[in-house]
Formats: structure tokens, sequence, C-alpha cells
């Protein structure tokens, strides 16, 4: 059976590698679905052929600077120009827009995804620092909203599935799989002196140049980890990482008889997409299909969160609560960039983020002003810090 409305669809960063593959999905279903909103922050070029494609109802370019190209381009066609942060925000609150795809990397995406929940769009996560950041408030304002936060993260997708039809069974763990990276079994010696080049070639996946990174760090686990504690109201002490090569577990359920649920399939990430687009119906793909004769061994390993201490950190960060997990991710997105423009080496990036989370302002229970201010302080403490390395 299939959804007997088409899906007008807002895609935040349609430029990115989860924005561009949302279009996949929508490309194979016409029928289901509707780009409504396409934003991008400065790939005019790529968001100008986009619209021209799917003929959007508006597009923002959050780069002002790439607002005359982006207008004049889409000018003849009808189709409304908007520039700037602001724009960015206020445009979810379209009454055309039936879900929101948050694909914006890092803390950028916060006040429009939580503007989209407050004016009851649904809503299919990708942006997963949305949740390290401000959990607490995101997962509130979404009960009280009666929205629905889709996961579109692999890893959360799969826990998400594997917990249909048991909404009433209590979950004893959540077993997040983790391909282990471009460096798994790797030593800490032959890591100091890794380059960006070696760091963005991830085995599995194909991702924008933060999130690989992460990968190959293993913090983008840890922002899973914390992303999971909320979106599945979970202790720190229910959520489990297991190292899993192949990548064909995207992850696990276990519940309380002992039984195990796994989703599976190959490292695809429009499967996730169309499972949060056509929820509660899967949608017929053309993608490519898992064949259990070319892998015949599964294999799993714990991380070694002596070398990747980032996994270790994020974990921390969990259990002290609070602003701390906002703590990490500025830090984080702040020591990626750095190690991206060679301003520190691939080791460095946890030191500089052990660093922040002992010097930057705890607070026990924060507002959402003070997650703004904590992603703003510690931006500023953690540049400084990556300065006196230079």
């Amino acid at each position: 059976m299939r959804p007997a409305l088409k899906k007008n669809i807002a895609i935040l960063g349609s430029t990115g590698s989860i924005g561009t593959q949302t279009l996949d999905v929508i490309r194979q279903h016409p029928d289901l679905f509707a780009a409504e909103i396409l934003t991008g922050h400065a790939n005019a070029d790529l968001l100008i052929q986009q619209a021209l494609e799917f003929m959007p109802n508006a597009v923002v370019v959050t780069d002002a600077t790439k607002y005359d190209e982006v207008r004049t381009a889409l000018d003849p066609y009808d189709i409304k120009v908007y520039a700037g942060e602001d724009s960015l925000e206020q445009i979810v609150e379209s009454d055309e827009i039936h879900m929101v795809v948050t694909a914006i990397v890092g803390f950028a995406g916060l006040r429009s995804t939580l503007n989209a929940i407050r004016h009851k769009k649904n809503i299919a996560l990708a942006n997963k620092e949305t949740l390290v950041v401000a959990g607490d408030i995101i997962m509130k304002n979404a009960r009280e909203a009666g929205v629905t936060i889709f996961p579109v993260d692999s890893e959360h997708s799969a826990i998400y599935q594997c917990l249909a039809g048991e909404f009433h069974n209590p979950i004893e763990k959540i077993i997040l799989t983790a391909s282990g990276g471009p460096f798994r079994g790797r030593t800490l010696e032959s890591l100091a002196h890794i380059t960006k080049e070696e760091a963005l070639q991830h085995p599995n996946w194909v991702m924008g140049n933060k999130i690989t990174i992460d990968s190959a760090s293993m913090m983008n686990k840890g922002l899973e980890v914390i992303e999971a504690r909320w979106l599945f109201n979970l202790k720190p002490e229910q959520i489990e990482v297991i190292i899993h090569p192949q990548s064909i577990i995207h992850s696990m359920v276990q519940f309380g008889d002992g039984s195990i649920k796994a989703q599976m399939g190959l490292p695809d990430m429009r499967v996730p997409i169309a499972y949060a687009l056509g929820y509660p119906h899967r949608l017929q793909t053309t993608f490519p299909r898992f064949d259990f004769a070319a892998c015949a061994t599964f294999t799993f390993e714990a991380p070694d969160t002596k070398i990747f201490r980032n996994l270790a950190l994020a974990f921390e960060a969990l259990k002290q609560g609070g602003n701390m997990p906002c703590i990490i991710n500025a830090a984080n997105e702040v020591a990626v960039d750095a190690f991206l423009h060679d301003k520190i080496g691939f080791l460095e990036i946890a030191d500089v983020i052990e660093i922040c989370m002992q010097t930057s302002t705890f607070i026990k229970t924060p507002s959402l002003d003070d997650y703004f201010h904590s992603n703003s302080e510690t931006r500023i403490l953690c540049t400084e810090i990556i300065k006196k390395r230079q």
C-alpha cells in the first residue's frame, strides 16, 4: 500500500551528501514526493541545478553573497529565492511543507530544526548534532508538538526499524555498529602523521568531509551514542558500541529475554532516507541488494578507546550531562576544521577536545540560551588552544 497524497519535502542542506541522496529518493518516486524547499550554503551552481530539475516553491542560499547569482538564474522560473540564516529558520514555517529533512552538518542545523518542530513538521533527522547539543529540549518540544522524529543516520534508523512492533517491550540495550573507519587496527605511532587525504578515505561509506573525519576518529560514533540516548530514552549504560568492519549490520537491539534484532543491508544512505520519507511504508527501490554468498563472514570486535579516544570522551560527556555534549560537539567541529586546514594533526583532535571539556564552563541544567552561549564560548576557546599549538 502506498500513501494516498504526495508529500512535500523541505530539504535543509540539499547540496550536501544527505541532501543529494534525498533527492535521489524523490527522483525515484515523483508520484509520492515533491521537493517543496531546497536550501544550500555556498554551492550556488548545484543549488541552481537542483532547483531547475525539481522546481521547488522556494530555495534558500545561506551564503548571502551567492544570492544575486541564484536569484538571477531562477527568476524566469517563478522560484522564490531567499538568503541568509534567518531565512533558513523561517522557511520551515510554510504551511505547504509536510516533512523537513535536516541535512545541514553541525550546530548550524539547530535553530531551523527547532523551529520546524514548533510548527508541527515531522522531521527526518540527519543532523545528529542537533540532538547532541540540545537533545532534552528537542525531544521535549517534539512531544509537545506531536511531531515524529524519524532518524536518518543508518544506525539509528536500524534501531528504529528493529523497534517496529516492539514498542511495548523494554529495551535492555542497543548495540551501535561501527566500521572502524580507515585506521582500524592502527597504532598511535602510525597515526601521528596521518594526512587529511588518508583520513578522508572511508572504506565503506561515501560522506561529506566533516563526517568522514569524525568516522576516522570515531567521534561520529560518539555523537551517535549521545543522539541515541535522546532518540530512544536510554541510559548511557544501555548503549554499546561494537566494530563491524563489513558495515552490513547497521545496529541491533537486545530485549529482556536476550533476543537480539538486527537491521541489515548494503551501506547505502538512501535506504534509511527512503524509510524515513515513506514511513510506515517501505518504498520499492532499485538500489543494489546484499548478496550473502559474496560476503560469507561477519566479524566483530571491541573498539579501542585508547587509540580512538574521542569515543571515550563522548561517553564521558554523556555521563556528565548538562551542556557537556554541547561543549564536545563545538570543540570537535573547530578541531576537525583545523585538521582539514592542516593546522593540527589527527591525534591532536582528541587532545584539543579534552582540554575544552576540562576548561569550558559547565552548566548542569542548561537552557536553550545556555547552549548557544556554550557553543560560542567553546569555539572561541578551542580556536585559541589550536593557535597556541601551531
